[in-house]
């Protein structure tokens, strides 16, 4: 069971995410899009996806950091254990109570607003309740192992970032999960699913975000030279020849 939570499924996950994504920009680029709803309803959706789509970005820092950066370097750079578990610990929770809360809002508004909720695919709600179950059980695994433990809490670099990182290593070992707390079990497994899932819904878009656009130059707009008339109240007078005269 260890091999098959944690190579197997892995690897098969990486496999449909790639092949999955390829194959959708490849057969159904007219499909890659996020099926904006905006001209249904527009106010919950600027209180709600802002405050999703932020606390998301600092999440996923935090996972990059904490998965990718070895403990060996942050000691080595003079950021100690305490330091690091503390500053990960508290905004990792601020980000969480803010991706709830915008996921939540965000559910609402599709549940609640007729013209969004039609257009809600099944893959839509299947997408969303994984989306929700990834973020409520890495939240708990947070408030469980870390708030609610009375000292350092649990420390996942020494298990779950070494298993991590061997993935990548192609030289998994899947013997550092043995005695990882089943809340982060269950969000790592979950995650899995979802990734695998990814490329079949509208989560797509992340790979479409127009972060160009914040760096684009302006755009300029000129008028043509002499083609600018001051307007004339009222109808201009003729400037043919009078009708009585053919």
């Amino acid at each position: 069971m260890d091999v098959m939570l944690w190579v197997v499924l892995p690897y098969v996950t990486f496999a449909i995410f790639v092949v999955g994504t390829f194959w959708r920009y490849r057969y159904d680029k007219f499909g890659w899009t996020t099926r904006s709803s905006e001209l249904y309803e527009r106010r919950l959706l600027r209180l709600g996806s802002p405050l999703f789509h932020l606390s998301l970005l600092v999440v996923i820092v935090g996972h990059v950091a904490g998965l990718v950066i070895p403990k060996s370097w942050t000691e080595a750079v003079g950021i100690p254990e305490v330091a690091y578990h503390f500053v990960a610990t508290w905004l990792g929770s601020v980000a969480a109570v803010g991706l709830v809360a915008g996921l939540l809002i965000l559910i609402y508004r599709r549940r609640t607003t007729s013209a969004v909720f039609l257009a809600t695919t099944v893959m839509d709600k299947v997408m969303y309740a994984m989306l929700a179950a990834s973020i409520l059980l890495g939240s708990w695994a947070t408030v469980q192992t870390q708030l609610l433990s009375g000292g350092i809490g649990y420390d996942y670099r020494e298990t779950i970032s070494p298993w991590f990182r061997s993935l990548w290593y192609l030289q998994p070992e899947p013997r550092l999960m043995e005695g990882v707390p089943a809340a982060y079990q269950l969000h790592l497994v979950v995650a899995f699913l979802l990734f695998a899932l990814w490329p079949f819904t509208r989560l797509v878009h992340a790979f479409s975000a127009p972060v160009g656009y914040l760096f684009r130059p302006y755009v300029v707009y000129r008028s043509r030279e002499g083609d600018v008339r001051t307007p004339r109240r009222g109808w201009e007078p003729p400037t043919g020849p009078s009708p009585r005269g053919h």
